[in-house]
């Protein structure tokens, strides 16, 4: 823990992050970063993960900064809307001189975020957004993505659907670009394992405003043997409530993406179905020696566990400051053909941002969802490394239209 006088602290209702005293010592300007989050659309995954990068801001600040610079991150709340991330971008990059932006949440929010960093030649590094279209059709130069796309965790997912009997399935999600991303591929790739399937219904509700009731209701009426949900967050809860109540899960098989992660079991607690096969984060079952350090790290901080989301913030701090010394500037072009290629350490291990596409190669945890002590967990779980679900090269060149 860094002594007082040295410690990174929140500085007034703009959000800097700045550590004053470090960087008098140094005699140095911080790198700044600009980040843009939907920290009030979703707290339950953006404050966690908030948590995470200040952590990691800290600790290298502790330990000298970057290029003896420290790192200070100017952060802003675009609450889940697209024109307000592009217009925040814009007074980040022209007010505060940030010298690269960051994160994003909602797909919609990043594919904004990016077509303005692409226009500006100014890198952003997104962390959460999951849409393919982020490095794929819509991919450019300047734009990077952190966590394992819609692709690759409906492959992750596929693989153990693969192996249930079902034959009738529908598919619930939010109807924007990362619901009807993830539907697509995940009926494309369970099809082209298992060519006796039928998808027969599909459910849309809007993006947090569900009427779980009649979703539920129209799925029964389908008499499906299996179900794959992409609702998240409140949507879920009452999913999940209205699913339970009328008994859509019993006798049924469900696939279901980001389930597993704390966000979204935590406000399940007992309501939480079991058996269901998930994407997510068993935070207290890992102990490979960085997870241990990263856990130990965060609870000693924040007297707290993490969430999905902590390990977001922490990774995307921790790439942005490997790239930066790999560059050894802050100068644009030099940062992006750092970054293009880079190896970098998580908690989850080491990954690796393609030079191919910019997607880096974290994983995720697939297992079960189960019930203990009156709360939501994961089961039967393992580590699915990133690299090994993306289609083959020469797909991803026919889908990405900008080799830059």
């Amino acid at each position: 823990m860094m002594r007082t006088t040295r410690r990174a602290v929140l500085l007034g209702a703009a959000g800097t992050l700045a550590a004053p005293a470090l960087i008098r010592a140094q005699g140095t300007q911080p790198i700044r970063i600009g980040e843009i989050n939907s920290y009030t659309a979703l707290p339950a995954f953006t404050l966690p993960y908030r948590n995470g990068w200040q952590l990691r801001v800290e600790q290298i600040n502790a330990a000298g900064g970057v290029l003896g610079r420290p790192l200070e991150v100017i952060w802003r709340d675009d609450a889940g809307r697209p024109q307000d991330a592009v217009r925040l971008a814009g007074e980040l990059l022209d007010n505060e001189r940030v010298d690269l932006l960051a994160g994003t949440f909602f797909s919609h929010v990043g594919l904004a975020v990016a077509d303005f960093a692409l226009q500006r030649r100014r890198m952003f590094v997104a962390s959460e957004p999951l849409t393919d279209q982020l490095v794929w059709e819509k991919g450019n130069r300047y734009t990077f993505r952190l966590r394992p796309s819609t692709y690759m965790q409906a492959a992750m997912l596929v693989e153990e659907a693969a192996k249930l009997p079902a034959r009738r399935w529908v598919t619930v999600a939010p109807n924007y670009e990362y619901g009807q991303s993830a539907v697509k591929w995940f009926k494309q790739l369970l099809s082209a394992k298992r060519p006796d399937v039928q998808f027969v219904a599909e459910q849309w509700p809007a993006l947090g405003r569900i009427d779980a009731g009649a979703t539920v209701a129209a799925l029964e009426r389908e008499r499906p043997e299996a179900i794959y949900n992409v609702t998240f967050g409140p949507d879920l809860t009452n999913f999940v409530r209205q699913g339970n109540t009328r008994g859509l899960f019993e006798g049924r098989s469900v696939v279901s993406l980001l389930t597993g992660e704390p966000e979204y079991l935590d406000p399940l607690a007992d309501e939480t179905p079991q058996g269901w096969i998930v994407t997510g984060y068993p935070w207290d079952q890992v102990e490979t020696a960085e997870h241990v350090a990263f856990r130990r790290a965060y609870q000693a901080k924040y007297n707290d566990y993490p969430r999905l989301g902590t390990v977001v913030g922490y990774d995307t701090i921790t790439a942005i400051a490997e790239c930066i010394k790999r560059a050894g500037s802050t100068e644009t072009e030099k940062m992006v053909e750092a970054m293009r290629g880079l190896p970098f350490a998580s908690p989850f291990g080491p990954c690796t941002f393609r030079a191919l596409d910019h997607q880096s190669t974290l994983g995720a945890f697939v297992g079960r969802t189960a019930l203990k002590g009156g709360k939501g967990t994961m089961v039967d779980w393992r580590y699915a490394d990133g690299a090994k679900y993306l289609p083959p090269d020469d797909e991803v060149r026919k889908m990405r239209p900008q080799s830059g």
